[in-house]
């Protein structure tokens, strides 16, 4: 159903590729958007319990889309360097496909915890727990991923 990866010696394993998910701090979700046009949005996110979470408005393009066709992929960039000398770059990067869907219950509060301690883990536990429990302004998003591989520069392969 999925391709496999062309170049096979550059694939991350499932360790490097889910530290990459839990050091990354932001991603571009892909959505079928309108008219037929794709719809790429970047996003704060957490990589929890094997699944990707953010948030969302409760309108919107993006809730729109997911709505309408909860297929998506989700890319995220661990590290880009560029190198002129070689006309290349060294990079590091994973690719997600999976169905989005709105996180309800236990799921939500949990997932939503991990991203409050992700992005706001330096504030005070009260202020964090408050916001947590009482803040029902918008969607937590889960996705349940379907397929997932890492990649990087062939030139961290030879150095590994």
């Amino acid at each position: 159903m999925f391709r496999k990866m062309r170049r096979k010696r550059q694939l991350l394993s499932d360790e490097d590729t889910a530290a990459v998910m839990v050091r990354c701090s932001n991603g571009v979700l892909a959505c079928f958007g309108d008219n037929g046009y794709p719809y790429a949005v970047p996003l704060n996110f957490v990589y929890f319990n094997g699944k990707i979470y953010f948030h969302s408005a409760k309108e919107g393009h993006k809730i729109d889309a997911i709505r309408k066709n909860p297929r998506v992929s989700f890319t995220v960039i661990d590290e880009d360097k560029i190198v002129s000398e070689e006309y290349t770059s060294y990079f590091r990067s994973v690719i997600a496909f999976g169905e989005a869907r709105i996180a309800e219950g236990d799921e939500r509060l949990k997932a939503f915890a991990a991203l409050v301690n992700k992005y706001a883990g330096d504030q005070p536990e009260e202020a964090r727990q408050r916001v947590i429990t009482e803040c029902n302004q918008s969607y937590i998003i889960s996705i349940d991923i379907h397929h997932i591989t890492g990649k990087e520069a062939i030139e961290y392969v030879r150095a590994g």
